[in-house]
């Protein structure tokens, strides 16, 4: 299969396209041909060897974590999909940038995204749901979302609106704002007087705030709430831990997959994507990533 491969850590130019043996399918999993990948921050994390302490990649290493595509292999024991049927979902951490590519967790694709929207759902959808599931019922309370334009972030806002919440408050980057206002969050930007600028924006106060970005402010944002419980982060564990607030990972799960599908289905999530390279051209997708400020997901074709 043709696959993006990298054979030492280092910059983007060191991805390359050849031939990778085929991945198969184990207990519980499904194999895709693989119609798009998604592009994470973690992908150019492993790629560089920042992450080599916690995550050693076996090389040569294939990027990505999340894809989309139709199955075309299935493991034993796994029940409800068939060979054909349009998927979306998780892997291991590498991979996904590939022909092929093994789910682990998943779910059917809403017949209203494209390849591109559903790939760049996966660890997009698990993550802002794990976060604010972190935070409880979101009905009838102001959400404050740190870093609302990126693909956790655009996602978290639109589930959060999807699920009632009175208001939600987005920080981003001025060139953002009207993208935010499109997804229903009432846009500000982030940075030093971010409290002020709140006290105008929500009179009340703000009841939670969700961290996507681990921009440094997490320590403000705790002051902001008001009580570090009322505050989740997805980005800055070390910083949540120190203070205390709730902490939230991605997690393989079918099931967050699913309510992710269903909100997709009904119109009230559609993944945002900012961006398509063609396979060929992955080194240049990982380079936009690391330059941060994305407005959604960066997304792979294959």
């Amino acid at each position: 299969m043709r696959a993006a491969r990298f054979h030492a850590y280092g910059g983007a130019e060191n991805l390359v396209i050849e031939q990778a043996p085929e991945p198969h399918p184990g207990l519980g999993e499904i194999r895709v041909r693989v119609a798009a990948a998604g592009v994470n921050p973690i992908d150019w994390k492993l790629r560089s060897g920042a992450l080599r302490q916690v995550f050693p990649v076996d090389l040569p290493g294939i990027p990505g974590r999340d894809a989309a595509g139709v199955v075309d292999e299935i493991g034993d024991g796994v029940r409800g999909v068939s060979v054909g049927d349009r998927v979306f979902g998780l892997g291991g951490v590498t991979g996904a940038s590939a022909e092929l590519f093994v789910l682990s967790a998943w779910a059917h694709t809403p017949a209203a995204w494209s390849d591109e929207q559903a790939a760049g759902a996966g660890l997009a959808s698990v993550t802002a749901l794990s976060g604010l599931a972190a935070l409880g019922p979101l009905a009838g309370r102001t959400l404050l979302v740190e870093g609302a334009a990126g693909g956790v972030g655009s996602a978290a806002v639109e589930i959060a609106v999807a699920r009632g919440a009175a208001a939600v408050i987005g920080t981003a980057s001025e060139r953002n704002h009207a993208f935010l206002t499109s997804l229903g969050a009432v846009p500000t930007t982030y940075g030093p007087g971010l409290a002020e600028r709140l006290t105008a924006l929500a009179p009340h106060g703000v009841d939670l705030v969700l961290d996507t970005a681990a921009s440094g402010s997490l320590d403000d944002l705790v002051a902001i709430a008001g009580d570090p419980e009322r505050v989740a982060t997805v980005a800055d564990h070390a910083g949540g831990q120190r203070l205390g607030t709730r902490v939230a990972n991605a997690v393989n799960d079918s099931a967050l997959l699913a309510a992710a599908a269903d909100l997709g289905g009904q119109g009230r999530y559609t993944p945002r994507i900012e961006r398509t390279y063609p396979l060929e051209r992955i080194a240049d997708a990982h380079a936009h990533a690391e330059r941060g400020r994305t407005r959604g997901k960066i997304v792979i074709r294959l």
